[in-house]
Order: structure tokens, then C-alpha cells, then sequence
């Protein structure tokens, strides 16, 4: 006899999706059982209980506040919990895969993107900004930058008038207004006040402000206000670039950062949080000029993002790994690290609707969505890119998007755009 195989672990099966709920009596089960053993378990419970549940449903499970992803046994001696306790067993309906939508293509490597629920904006290294619907149809494709279009960012949508901001190597940002309608495109200020290429954007929630990181180390506030702008014509723009834009200089700048700043986002109203490839995150006081708080890692971060829903930050990396951050705790920062990608860590991105899920691009030719409940093994490979991925965007809900030096953008569609319960 394989005792192995005999030995048992008495658990108790808990959920907080109330349609799902079994007994909480503790129940002996098989040690070395898996996930889909105890899916098809559940599965057999719920029947017992509702004679027309006829459909089957795939569920995932936590012990000890990660996700199973080895037998029972093993996972408890990972986290060093006895076999001999009665183990509390919690478990959800699991997220299906998210489904290939389109693969729109680029003459160059795609190397920013942002979704809203009205359009998607992509920025390419032959200089050029695209918009797309969030069907995929292919709407403008906009000249007007000199050098590598490194980041974009949707302002706001209006009625028929949507502002968007982007970010290049040629040391500008530029605000640009599409009339909808008319399905054309304006820039109507352009931003000097960077010295090297910027390379990256992000714009506050109340859409009056926006900040850019560059390679001269420096972090950029500026207005995003169409009328805050001294009505001076942009001289230095040449024939072929769009329209008569005013230019603007930055409200104020940060210095504080030693090389390139990589990704930058607001965390409220007034605060900053930045990354360098100097290996510094710095959180910044946007009002006094100053830096809140500074951590520090082993190796260039190449981003950040940072989520309201559960206060925490992810960071790529050089290393290969993707860290999760609690800027708050007071023993370590390092809440977690993950462990999937084989290469640079190019792009990270939270979900805006479920406080544990989030996105990562690298230059593995990977994109992955992760749960941060399991830190070795992600949720799925999104496959499709045949060289590296240099950006990923979650900020429509419904559509997971990625752009590669393959000269494509890829769209899933997510199944699970809602808030829920897990």
C-alpha cells in the first residue's frame, strides 16, 4: 500500500459566493489531492445539496491566503502548517481565460498604449500615434512627433472632444484634441521643459494635470488644462508637424532621481509615485516639491503602477521579477515577488476592478496575468507576441492590450470586467 497516497488532512470547504456555499463540517480528504480533484469534490457536494445543478463549475482555492497550485500536502509544508489541523479551505468560481480579440498592426515596434471605453491609443518608434477603436478598427494614424512615441495617455472624453496627451523620445510632450465627428486630430500644446527623451506619462484622476518622466532624471508637472497655456506660438515645430500648438513649460519640476525615470503615477490628488533605472522608487509631495518616501531595490525598475483598490504598487524589473509593495508597512516593503517571466520585466499594470489581479510584459515575449495570491505561477500566458513586449494596458476593464517589437497590439477580451467577490 502507497501510504503517501492514503494519508489525509481533515478541511473545512469555505466560500464567499453564497451560491456555491457547501456544509462547513470538516471533511477527510486525500493529502496529495489537486485542484481539479477538488473542483469535481465541490462540484459532487453542490449536487447533493441542488439535484438541478446540472453544469459543472471550475474553482480555485486558497490555503493559508495563497492560491493551491500543488497537492494539499505539499502546499502545507511549504507554509510549514500541519497536516494533523483541520485546514480552512476556501474557494471561488475560477476567472476563465481571457479570449484573443484582435492583432492590429504597426510599421514599427509598439511601444505605448492606453484603452479607454471609447478608444485605444497606441505609440509607435516611427514617431506616430494611432487611435483604434476598442473594436479594433483602425481610426487615424497622427504624425507630429520627431523621434519614438514612448507614452500616451487619454485626458478626457467629451461629448464629441476627447484630449489625450503623449509623451517622446524628441523631448516634448504634446496635448492633442480629436474632434470625434470629424474624425480629426489637433496638437494644440506642446510641452518643453525635458532636456533628453520623455518616457513616460501619466495624467491625475481629475484630468487637470499630468506629470512626465524622462531620461534627464527629471520628473515634469504640467497642466492639462487647454486654456492654462502662455498663447505663444510653438517656433521650434517644422512645416510637416500638426497645427498652430502653443507651448507650454512645466508648472514645476522634480529632481531627485540619479538616471532614467521609467514609469510615473498619481496616487491622489497631490502625490507622485516614481521609478527609476537609479533602482529608486520615490513617492513625491507634488505641492511642496518634496520626496514622502524612498525605497530601494537591487536592480533598475523599468515600472510602477499603483492600485486604490488595495493601496499597493508592482514594479518590473531587471531582475526577471515582479514585486508588490506596501509603501505603509512597517516591517517589510516586499510584500511578494513573482516569479514567471525569463527576461526584463518591461510593463505592469493592476486591474481597476479586482484589487488582486494584475498584468505584466516582458521581454521574454510574455504577457501574463497574475493573481497576487499566487506568486510562482500565473493565472495565464497571453500568447500571440513574437518578440518583446514593450507595454501593457488594463485601464478599460474589458480589454487586456500589450504592444511588441513585433509591430503588433495585441486585445483580449476579459470575461470578469466587474468587481467580485474572491
Amino acid at each position: 500500500m502507497d501510504d503517501k497516497a492514503e494519508a489525509q488532512v481533515q478541511v473545512r470547504f469555505v466560500t464567499k459566493q453564497e451560491k456555491y456555499a457547501v456544509s462547513d463540517s470538516p471533511y477527510a480528504i486525500k493529502s496529495n489531492i489537486s485542484t481539479t480533484e477538488l473542483s469535481t469534490l465541490i462540484n459532487a457536494l453542490l449536487k447533493e445539496t441542488d439535484s438541478s445543478i446540472t453544469k459543472s463549475v471550475d474553482f480555485d482555492f486558497l490555503i493559508c491566503g495563497e492560491l493551491l497550485r500543488s497537492s494539499v500536502e505539499e502546499h502545507l509544508q511549504e507554509k510549514g502548517v500541519s497536516t494533523e489541523d483541520t485546514i480552512e479551505l476556501e474557494y471561488f468560481e475560477r476567472l476563465p481565460a481571457p479570449t484573443p480579440q484582435d492583432c492590429l498592426m504597426h510599421d514599427d515596434w509598439v511601444s505605448a498604449v492606453h484603452a479607454h471605453t471609447n478608444g485605444i491609443l497606441s505609440g509607435s518608434y516611427d514617431n506616430s500615434i494611432h487611435i483604434w477603436t476598442t473594436k479594433g478598427q483602425h481610426k487615424l494614424a497622427i504624425p507630429g512627433h520627431t523621434s519614438p512615441v514612448k507614452a500616451v495617455s487619454w485626458v478626457s472624453f467629451q461629448d464629441d472632444r476627447a484630449v489625450f496627451v503623449s509623451g517622446s523620445h524628441d523631448q516634448t510632450a504634446m496635448l492633442w484634441v480629436w474632434n470625434v465627428s470629424q474624425n480629426s486630430v489637433e496638437c494644440v500644446i506642446t510641452c518643453r521643459g525635458h532636456d533628453k527623451g520623455v518616457e513616460c506619462v501619466a495624467v491625475s484622476a481629475d484630468a487637470k494635470k499630468f506629470v512626465t518622466g524622462g531620461w534627464d532624471t527629471n520628473i515634469c508637472l504640467w497642466s492639462a488644462s487647454l486654456d492654462d497655456v502662455d498663447h505663444v506660438p510653438d517656433k521650434k515645430k517644422n512645416k510637416s508637424e500638426h497645427g498652430n500648438s502653443k507651448v507650454q513649460k512645466p508648472q514645476s519640476t522634480l529632481q531627485g532621481h540619479k538616471e532614467c525615470v521609467s514609469g510615473v503615477q498619481w496616487m491622489d490628488y497631490n502625490t507622485v509615485l516614481s521609478s527609476g533605472w537609479d533602482h529608486l522608487l520615490k513617492i513625491w509631495d507634488c505641492e511642496l516639491g518634496g520626496i514622502k518616501q524612498e525605497i530601494a531595490g537591487n536592480k533598475a525598475f523599468f515600472d510602477v503602477d499603483w492600485s486604490p483598490l488595495n493601496n499597493s504598487m508592482i514594479t518590473a524589473s531587471a531582475d526577471r521579477h515582479i514585486r508588490l509593495y506596501d509603501p505603509r508597512s512597517t516591517e517589510s516593503i516586499v510584500k511578494a515577488t513573482y516569479t514567471s517571466h525569463t527576461n526584463w520585466v518591461q510593463s505592469v499594470r493592476w486591474s481597476k476592478t479586482r484589487d488582486t489581479l494584475f498584468l505584466s510584459a516582458g521581454y521574454d515575449s510574455k504577457v501574463k496575468l497574475w493573481d497576487t495570491r499566487s506568486p510562482v505561477t500565473p493565472l495565464y500566458d497571453l500568447s500571440g507576441h513574437e518578440d518583446k513586449v514593450m507595454c501593457c494596458d488594463w485601464s478599460n476593464p474589458s480589454l487586456l492590450i500589450s504592444g511588441s517589437c513585433d509591430n503588433t497590439l495585441r486585445i483580449f477580451k476579459s470575461k470578469y470586467a466587474t468587481a467580485g467577490a474572491q
